[in-house]
């Protein structure tokens, strides 16, 4: 390779590299502008709750329903072929807690946070990146409108509140049907399905799936957000810009799970 092939490779590294690094630094910055705005009683006038509450019942509000149910199937499912496999192994006495800790603690809130991701935080995305380059923030600026606190709280506000929802929602869909599939309907295992949920849930494993939830419902609200406001609008690059907030939306809650499963289990 000559010296100047070598320059443009390293040329190439370093822009990539600042390019990576830009992409992250934007993320932080939005993130703690949304915080700062969230937080002001400036950002909840009359025409702002307005506007927040129309994104967060659109966010939330179809997909109750559909959501739930999925839920409630996948949790007859998992707790049948938990329960015939531990009577199996003659293990029948931690089958409920561990459906309660693969379900609850692990796959109900990742669950939530990606399909709110595909249904409502990335769609908010295209419709800021939209927006940029229609110059509609563009204009709000110049009316002296701040596009941050007008476009991007409520959509951020909306898919943190939505996913934060479903996934309440849906534990408790989730903890009922487990208990019907194995007890029944009846009230007899209610004493000792409570005792198991307590031991399962110790004030340690509760917090760090409450804060698990919650990174996770930041990572898929914020991320496509800072895409659709930073990203490239030259349309040879618009590909490129969604593979990019993919990949760093995954990370992020790849990241968030493996330190939840450290935090839980080591």
């Amino acid at each position: 390779m000559t010296s100047k092939a070598r320059r443009d490779t390293y040329a190439e590294l370093n822009r990539k590299a600042q390019a990576w690094l830009l992409g992250w630094w934007r993320l932080v910055h939005l993130g703690a502008l949304v915080l700062v705005l969230a937080l002001s009683p400036s950002s909840y006038n009359r025409a702002s709750r307005q506007v927040l509450a129309r994104h967060i019942y659109h966010n939330t509000a179809p997909n109750l329903l559909g959501f739930t149910l999925m839920c409630a199937l996948i949790t007859v499912v998992i707790t049948r072929i938990v329960i015939v496999t531990a009577i199996s192994y003659g293990l029948s006495q931690y089958a409920l807690q561990v459906v309660i800790r693969v379900l609850v603690l692990e796959l109900i809130p990742l669950t939530a946070a990606m399909f709110v991701a595909l249904r409502c935080a990335i769609a908010s995305g295209v419709e800021l990146s939209q927006l940029r380059r229609n110059g509609a923030l563009d204009a709000l600026r110049q009316r002296g409108v701040d596009p941050v606190r007008h476009e991007v709280l409520p959509r951020v506000t909306a898919g943190i509140f939505s996913t934060i929802t479903l996934a309440a929602l849906s534990c408790v869909v989730a903890l009922v049907m487990a208990y019907l599939a194995v007890y029944g309907f009846t009230l007899a295992g209610v004493a000792v399905y409570t005792r198991l949920f307590g031991q399962v849930f110790n004030p340690e494993v509760t917090l760090i799936f409450l804060l698990k939830t919650l990174f996770f419902s930041l990572a898929v609200s914020l991320i496509p957000m800072a895409s659709g406001l930073y990203d490239s609008t030259a349309p040879s690059l618009r590909a490129s810009a969604a593979l990019r907030m993919l990949v760093r939306m995954f990370a992020v809650i790849l990241l968030i799970e493996v330190l939840s499963l450290v935090g839980n289990y080591y």
